[in-house]
């Protein structure tokens, strides 16, 4: 029995830039042990270990990004020497501040990658179906959604797509 291992390897969009996915938290390292960025460490690894490709991170406030890459340079990059280079796209651009800038980025991608959530809870909804509309698959931190009503309507339109949605738990 043989299996089918796809050639492609999955670009990863990663929605929120607080203390879970970067570890940056008002200018500064977060309080916590979830200094170095949880998510972005993760994704750093998965495209280490040659399972993901194109990395890609969005936010509003993109005024918010130097300091970022400044402290995932300092809490990943210089900690752990063989996770290779930074090199994550971010949107919007260090200059500006966009509350829709996740679609922007998400025209980017292509369906079948793959989109990390970690917002407020009540932008969820919007978000993930903007994500499974344009055919990623989409890992959210919980609450997934607020409302039943808003659950089933992902449910439905990530069968519909043929996409996998999921909740992180922490």
């Amino acid at each position: 029995m043989s299996s089918i291992m796809p050639s492609n390897k999955v670009s990863i969009l990663k929605v929120g830039t607080g203390e879970y996915s970067t570890g940056y938290v008002g200018g500064t390292a977060a309080d916590s042990d979830k200094g170095s960025g949880v998510v972005g460490l993760t994704c750093l690894d998965l495209r280490r270990r040659g399972k993901a490709d194109r990395l890609a991170m969005c936010g509003v406030n993109g005024r918010k990004f130097p300091g970022i890459r400044e402290h995932m340079k300092k809490h990943i990059l210089e900690v752990y020497a063989d996770m290779g280079e930074l090199d994550i796209e971010t949107f919007p651009n260090d200059d500006q501040v966009d509350p829709k800038a996740y679609l922007t980025a998400l025209d980017t991608f292509q369906p079948g990658d793959l989109a990390i959530l970690f917002t407020p809870d009540d932008t969820h909804f919007e978000i993930c179906m903007a994500c499974i509309e344009r055919g990623l698959h989409v890992v959210v931190t919980k609450p997934i959604v607020q409302t039943l009503a808003d659950h089933q309507a992902l449910c439905q339109a990530a069968a519909a797509k043929n996409v996998l949605i999921a909740v992180e738990v922490h």
